[in-house]
């Protein structure tokens, strides 16, 4: 349904919040970095627990450091690398330190590959005498040095070297690598995007063994991707094409290997199951036992195991099942004699176990009708597991200590809102991050044995005196009753908002399994964009669903097999209840999102035409035939077992009920190689033979982020206008 009303267009990129008293804001300073708050940067723990080390760039002297600071009194200690000091390079890009900090790998020419992985020219710096070797003449892929410090292994071109800093001699431990085909030591495009996993390799504690994932991906489907590169030097588009599972299709086959360095030998690992999917694989405290999660194809089965690297025996220590699906995890910790950290929603919530070696229950370290949200690790002088949780809150997040065996429970962080905690590598300290709906990023420094307030490091008082200039409105934290659930819900109304009269209200979601878009957190860029909107006299609105997370496994898992059905009923209802307020108008009721957002934006306004009259949808999944194995069927099974669930919350399915006096932009880049541009183009046909009107735009070669340059003020001027003409 279309509201005909008269409107003023801004085609301008300035636009601006009309208000006599208040600064005007602009897409440009949104997207230009004016509110980007100060932070921490990136820093690492040395192991004397009592100094972190900090990498920045000095400008005047241009000149790339790694400075020590001292915990308790924040004043730099010493330089540990300078680039003006180092043979061979004039920068690094990023560095890497030893096992015991003696030795430096130093990246430059870094070369992006897909979301996580990279390749780069790598330097190994000895911190005690300054030598400095090139690692290899050539690009590698996830170098690491040995536990002893006398090798560094990496992957180049599929295959796995280890190079012997003493001699200088490489080894080249795998023959068989080839694009495409074979992969050694890193993983493949699926298990990068859905396990966040790159290094598929990993050493034995004596340095004697290494450890590795083989890839055959001969019987994977090959997707191809069209680069149109720039007018001025590219008159033929250039091809990227690569190997992507979608669901239902083969998986590479993936075997576990054992390289053993003095004996020369690989041999590989017989497993006590065809298992489809191996996500992790670590060594543990015991040389000759490496650990290994296994999963089968529907991700509801996860094993455990223990493989002898001596025997290449491999026992389940540990099985996890489920009727939906198992996370893996990333937080297995081995201590000292062998006994392991594990999490689990085993009880229905994440919460901590404390197994032994023989996979034994020792305790629940953790209990409760809440979410352990991080694990940050394990204390063996005192005893305590340290942690963070929604124990105050879905919404919210502390920092905990506990004992192993469950007692002694202490909080950390007493500031209500969004703690995040950097722990020192003796655990005797911990930088704190808070943040809440009204308060931008403080940084301090505690105590871990206590959480008492040691120095605050970094505030934003800066911003949060800038922003006043600008009268942004709150955002109002609540709940809404949708379907027998309380629903997290966040409201950013007009600063001049007048109850008495009725605003239009632009809905965000992005509602994927165990997202969460609702919290106790300060603005994100989005957020100053919804200042933007907020201040033209609109009301902006996000509601968690059923199927987003930290709120017990029951309300994340009750989508399976059915993705987008009870996501899309609860954002109905919540609109519905939304426009019997008074102070809303039920006929100017909008949607967008983004990736699952724009699938969801997309299924509103075909299927719930009558609620909603606008809906933007970037980068959308619009069927998951089309997305990839190992997240679809976590959620989905595959679309040979479920073709019913795939087709009937597929947004293609039901372009014919699109009323398109409604209005509906789509919005996706052309080389996203995460939801393929594929999805966009199949709706857009879908739309076309049902004579549907509606709008899109193509960004070229730009990925599922969509930016680089003007793009992302380009997209947000564009969709800005958008709502503005037609909501």
């Amino acid at each position: 349904m279309r509201i005909f009303r008269p409107f003023a267009l801004v085609f301008f990129m300035g636009i601006f919040l009309v208000s006599a008293q208040n600064k005007q804001v602009t897409l440009e300073e949104i997207w230009g970095g004016a509110f980007r708050p100060a932070y921490m940067e990136s820093l690492t723990s040395l192991n004397n627990g009592k100094e972190y080390v900090v990498q920045h760039y000095d400008r005047s002297n241009q000149n790339m450091r790694v400075d020590a600071y001292s915990y308790e009194t924040g004043e730099q200690t010493r330089n540990i690398l300078s680039s003006n000091k180092i043979k061979q390079l004039n920068y690094f890009e990023t560095y890497q330190l030893s096992p015991n900090e003696n030795f430096a790998l130093l990246g430059v020419n870094t070369e992006a590959i897909y979301r996580r992985s990279t390749r780069a020219i790598y330097f190994v710096y000895n911190l005690n005498n300054g030598e400095n070797i090139m690692l290899a003449g050539h690009p590698v892929q996830e170098p690491q040095f040995s536990p002893d410090e006398t090798k560094v292994a990496y992957v180049y071109e599929n295959n796995i070297y280890v190079k012997d800093l003493a001699s200088g001699t490489t080894t080249q431990l795998t023959q068989d690598g080839k694009k495409n085909e074979i992969i050694n030591g890193i993983t493949d495009w699926v298990y990068e995007e859905e396990f966040a996993f790159v290094r598929a390799f990993d050493w034995s504690a004596d340095a004697s063994k290494i450890a590795y994932l083989k890839f055959d991906e001969t019987r994977v489907p090959e997707f191809s991707m069209d680069i149109y590169g720039s007018y001025n030097n590219q008159l033929y588009p250039s091809q990227q094409v690569f190997k992507y599972p979608k669901a239902g299709d083969d998986n590479a086959k993936v075997s576990l290997h054992i390289f053993d360095l003095n004996l020369k030998e690989n041999k590989a690992v017989k497993l006590p199951k065809n298992y489809e999917y191996l996500p992790r694989l670590k060594w543990t405290k015991d040389k000759d036992i490496l650990s290994v999660q296994a999963l089968n194809r529907h991700q509801n089965e996860m094993d455990l195991l223990f493989v002898d690297a001596t025997s290449l025996e491999a026992d389940v220590i540990l099985e996890e099942r489920d009727e939906a699906y198992v996370d893996v995890t990333d937080n297995l910790t081995f201590l000292n004699n062998n006994s392991f950290i594990w999490t689990s929603e085993k009880d229905g919530y994440n919460h901590i176990y404390h197994y032994s070696k023989k996979g034994k229950l020792i305790n629940q370290v953790t209990q409760g009708d809440w979410e352990v949200t991080a694990f940050y690790g394990f204390d063996p002088n005192t005893g305590r597991v340290f942690f963070q949780s929604t124990e105050n809150g879905s919404v919210n997040r502390d920092v905990y200590s506990i004992l192993a065996n469950g007692k002694n429970k202490l909080r950390l962080t007493p500031k209500t809102g969004t703690n995040n905690a950097d722990f020192s590598a003796d655990y005797s300290y911990f930088i704190n991050d808070y943040s809440s709906v009204n308060t931008p990023s403080v940084y301090t420094l505690h105590q871990a044995k206590n959480g008492k307030l040691v120095r605050k490091i970094q505030d934003n008082s800066a911003l949060a005196e800038k922003v006043k200039d600008y009268g942004f409105s709150p955002k109002e934290l609540s709940t809404i009753r949708v379907n027998g659930e309380d629903l997290n819900m966040y409201m950013i109304k007009p600063h001049d908002f007048d109850e008495n009269k009725k605003y239009p209200v632009l809905m965000y979601q992005y509602s994927g399994p165990g997202s969460q878009s609702v919290a106790n957190t300060y603005f994100s860029t989005n957020d100053y964009w919804y200042q933007l909107l907020a201040n033209q006299g609109y009301i902006v609105v996000t509601v968690d669903g059923r199927g987003t997370g930290f709120k017990g496994a029951q309300f994340k898992k009750v989508t399976q097999k059915e993705l987008g059905k009870y996501e899309l009923e609860d954002q109905i209802a919540a609109a519905k209840l939304l426009g019997e307020r008074d102070y809303i108008d039920e006929n100017r009721i909008g949607i967008w999102g983004w990736s699952f957002g724009g699938y969801m934006s997309s299924n509103a306004i075909f299927r719930a035409g009558d609620v909603f009259n606008l809906a933007i949808a970037v980068a959308p999944v619009t069927s998951w035939r089309f997305y990839d194995t190992i997240y679809t069927e976590r959620y989905m099974t595959t679309p040979q077992e479920n073709p019913t669930g795939y087709d009937e919350n597929s947004p293609i399915t039901h372009v014919s009920k699109f009323d398109d006096t409604n209005h509906f932009l789509l919005i996706h880049g052309s080389a996203d190689d995460n939801v393929h541009v594929q999805n966009t183009m199949q709706l857009i046909e879908a739309l076309v033979q049902e004579n549907k009107q509606f709008d899109w735009r193509i960004y070229p070669d730009k990925n599922h982020g969509i930016y680089g340059g003007n793009t992302r003020l380009h997209l947000y001027t564009l969709m800005t206008n958008y709502i503005l003409k037609n909501l």
